[in-house]
């Protein structure tokens, strides 16, 4: 089994991730720290020096290492849904999840998170609210075109979200 989590950052998909690959007994990879860790230093190092284009290409060599991977569970980085081909790839032999949260909750919890400004660069040259609105619209689409399955962490607390993944993943063993 392999088990993908994509959406927005902020959304919670590390920290679901890391749950439900503890839940199921799988092991737990997050794709950024991944990056990270293969080159050793963090994503805003990587992209002030080197630029987004850089790093999207650390990404997709990372999405097709992944193909080959099974038993775990992977957090995707909010940009990896760019990637057609790999993406294509992955949705044949992955149970993707979209994990989606409001734009109100997604603001709230970046605002929180000490990460946001060590390690999260900016997207783009607009404000943070005009940068976070334009992309949640512009990837919305494609975690949509993505996603075996949806899970909203907006209002859930983190086991009753674990809990309805495991019974959909029951329901669809089940269903064949």
């Amino acid at each position: 089994m392999k088990i993908l989590l994509i959406g927005f950052r902020g959304a919670g998909k590390t920290t679901l991730g890391k749950e439900l690959a503890k839940s199921l007994n799988l092991s737990f990879l997050d794709a950024d720290e991944e990056i990270e860790k293969e080159e050793g230093r963090s994503i805003k190092e990587i992209v002030e020096k080197e630029g987004w284009a850089y790093f999207r290409s650390l990404e997709k060599a990372f999405l097709r290492r992944l193909v080959k991977r099974k038993d775990l569970v992977c957090a995707l980085g909010g940009g990896a849904v760019l990637h057609e081909e790999e993406m294509e790839a992955l949705s044949k032999e992955s149970i993707i999840l979209w994990v989606k949260a409001s734009l109100e909750k997604i603001k709230e919890r970046i605002i929180k998170d000490e990460k946001t400004k060590s390690q999260r660069p900016a997207l783009t040259s607009l404000s943070f609210e005009e940068e976070l609105e334009r992309l949640y619209i512009e990837r919305e689409p494609l975690y949509q075109k993505w996603a075996h399955v949806e899970v909203d962490t907006t209002y859930d607390n983190l086991d009753s979200v674990v809990n309805k993944i495991k019974e959909i993943l029951l329901k669809g063993a089940k269903d064949g």
